[in-house]
């Protein structure tokens, strides 16, 4: 009997500790917001900040996303680094970074180095500038608009012995504020943010612009002025010889 409720004790001390170890490896999964390993799908794609390092621990052949908020007048660019072992190095295999917005369009690169093949180099160094994000576009044109943006970093041209060979990664994203030179007239009604896992955000700290405030308008206003001076100095002048003309053309003597 004794044996019995000792055995009883134990296991409810060991029921007791497994719910609350359970309770503490559950909580890191409550908010992931710290997390930046990539993800595996457009769905599930690790949200960063611009400025902030994504990194992944993966395979060869696996398909890594990052996902980052763009605003208007902003032109991103996304820089990629993968670290080789000895055993995934001469492969031939070509590691390449494509970035999406946030309707699932394949932006273009302006320039940078999107792809390139790994040899027998240790590492692969990658970037891609796209073009200035819009406040506005045409429904038929594939501007960049304000929104989120997909990262995507895989390798091609794997032969099947290549496959699940580790790899390490890292993804940034930063972007130059191009301001008012790229300022169209016109906003887009709500930014292309597209529904993503509950606990994550794809909105900037500081929010999504207005849309129609620029720098345009400040360089409007001193044109304006510049304009206004311009035209009273020149009536100012023109003035002043027709009073000299008409003294020089009296008839003497009057």
């Amino acid at each position: 009997m004794r044996t019995k409720r000792l055995w009883a004790t134990a296991g409810l001390l060991g029921l007791t500790t497994l719910l609350g170890s359970g309770a503490a490896f559950a909580a890191p999964g409550d908010d992931d917001k710290g997390r930046t390993d990539a993800g595996t799908s457009f769905r599930t794609a690790t949200p960063i900040d611009q400025g902030q390092k994504g990194t992944a621990t993966a395979s060869t052949g696996d398909y890594l996303y990052w996902s980052f908020p763009a605003d208007a007048g902003q032109r991103p660019r996304v820089e990629a680094t993968v670290k080789l072992p000895e055993s995934a190095r001469g492969t031939g295999a070509t590691w390449r970074i494509d970035v999406y917005d946030g309707l699932r369009r394949r932006q273009a690169c302006r320039y940078g180095m999107q792809a390139r093949t790994a040899g027998t180099a240790s590492s692969v160094e990658l970037a891609c500038t796209l073009r200035t994000v819009r406040a506005w576009s045409e429904p038929w044109a594939n501007d960049p608009l304000p929104g989120t943006y997909y990262v995507r970093l895989t390798a091609t041209g794997l032969r099947t012995a290549d496959l699940g060979q580790p790899v390490t990664a890292e993804v940034k994203a930063t972007s130059k504020d191009v301001g008012g030179a790229a300022a169209v007239d016109g906003t887009l009604g709500a930014p292309l943010v597209p529904g993503t896992r509950p606990g994550s955000d794809s909105e900037p700290e500081d929010g999504w612009s207005s849309g129609w405030w620029t720098d345009r308008w400040v360089w409007t206003g001193i044109g304006g002025v510049l304009a206004a001076l311009a035209g009273v100095g020149g009536y100012t002048l023109t003035r002043g010889t027709g009073r000299a003309t008409s003294a020089g053309n009296s008839p003497s003597g009057v």
